[in-house]
């Protein structure tokens, strides 16, 4: 547990950074302040912490050392950009951690030859081509597509990896299509903007339609505990998801503008994190081995998240009020940190309990599985994916 945790140290340097870069772009008050930082947040928050979580949870799934070699360059990749070194020395490590990250998805995907693991394997790829062009001189800004990407498809693979048991073939031949048109897009996008970009947004919409009609989270989010928790926060994540799509279908955001500052946080924030807090109880302990039970506390940073997203999006950039704007970004980052607190917490409480003299911890609500293990967005897949036990893996 502890050689995992050391991966995860980097990962969490990275949020603290990024979050502090995304106060001082909102303008207000920030632990710390310096030039550079503003301008690594979409970095940082992407490649540094997505991207090393991923990849620590792919590397563990392959159960082989080489596998910690892309979290291992994705973290110190991210820790560079925030020392003194020349920035070049950091963009060469975070390109040979995504490339890392590309490549092991090779031995992953021979295991069973694997739809789920091949669209993951593409997301990384587009992280790669996005670490390569920031390499090569492209701002930040007209890389946000292939980051993007990178998420949407991992988290759509991930969610693949749960339907497949009750899903159909012809839905995953319609996956595939909406997959590869979502790439397709992506590419002309970055050589055509103007027709791309449109295009860009149907793609994403269509990924948009197949999870939520092939979610079973449209059922389970009625249910109490942790399955109706977990059901909430990916309809919520799908909703924001939808946003970004809309927006670029109506002719795309142009870097500076309240429609991309809108596009960039449905996606990373209203979709992603909201994806994270949903399955936190489940990844940490196939990644980590500790436990990390569900408590009722989790749906408050949910709730600032979304609420937060509300007011900065639909009232700060869809009517253009600055003060919506910042204060909806301030709420934001208290719920990413009010959830990393509440989770360690949680998880430290679940291990005094377990080595001391009471009884198993059971902290769940009515009707939530104890300990929850079965593969989530973004935990290991394949072989060495812990056996389906909770009640969503039942309704599948």
């Amino acid at each position: 547990m502890i050689r995992r945790l050391a991966f995860l140290v980097p990962a969490g340097l990275a949020m603290l950074a990024g979050l502090d870069a995304a106060l001082l772009l909102l303008g207000v008050w920030a632990p710390v302040s310096t030039e550079n930082l503003p301008d690594l947040h979409g970095i940082l928050m992407v490649f540094g912490f997505l991207g090393t979580v991923i990849a620590l949870e792919r590397a563990v799934a392959l159960a082989k050392p080489v596998g910690f070699l892309a979290p291992g360059l994705l973290g110190l990749g991210a820790i560079v950009l925030l020392t003194p070194a020349p920035l070049i020395v950091g963009q060469i490590g975070l390109v040979a951690g995504s490339l890392a990250l590309t490549v092991l998805y090779i031995p992953l995907f021979r295991r069973n030859f694997d739809d789920a693991v091949l669209i993951q394997a593409l997301g990384a790829a587009l992280l790669t081509g996005a670490g390569l062009m920031w390499l090569g001189g492209a701002p930040v800004a007209n890389l946000i597509g292939w980051m993007a990407g990178f998420v949407i498809l991992t988290i759509a693979a991930e969610r693949l990896e749960l339907a497949r048991v009750s899903i159909s073939d012809s839905a995953v031949r319609l996956l595939r299509l909406t997959v590869a048109g979502f790439v397709l897009a992506l590419l002309a996008a970055l050589l055509w903007p103007s027709l791309g970009t449109p295009l860009l947004g149907v793609g994403l919409l269509g990924l948009v339609a197949w999870l939520t009609g092939n979610d079973v989270a449209r059922r389970t989010v009625r249910a109490p505990g942790q399955t109706g928790y977990i059901g909430a926060c990916l309809l919520a994540g799908y909703v924001w998801l939808a946003v970004a799509g809309i927006i670029w279908v109506l002719g795309g955001p142009t870097a500076g503008t309240r429609a991309f500052d809108a596009t960039v946080h449905a996606v990373f924030l209203g979709f992603a994190i909201s994806m994270i807090m949903a399955h936190a109880s489940v990844i940490l302990p196939a990644v980590l081995r500790i436990r990390l039970p569900y408590n009722r506390g989790f749906y408050l940073p949910a709730v600032l998240l979304h609420f937060g997203l509300i007011l900065r999006i639909g009232i700060g950039d869809g009517i253009g009020l600055d003060w919506a704007r910042q204060w909806g970004g301030v709420l934001n980052v208290i719920a990413l940190l009010a959830f990393a607190v509440l989770a360690a917490a949680s998880a430290i409480i679940a291990t005094r309990k377990r080595r001391g003299p009471t009884k198993p911890n059971r902290t769940d609500a009515p009707g939530a599985p104890t300990e929850p293990t079965a593969p989530t967005a973004g935990e290991p897949s394949g072989p060495t994916a812990p056996t389906p036990t909770t009640k969503e893996d039942t309704a599948r």
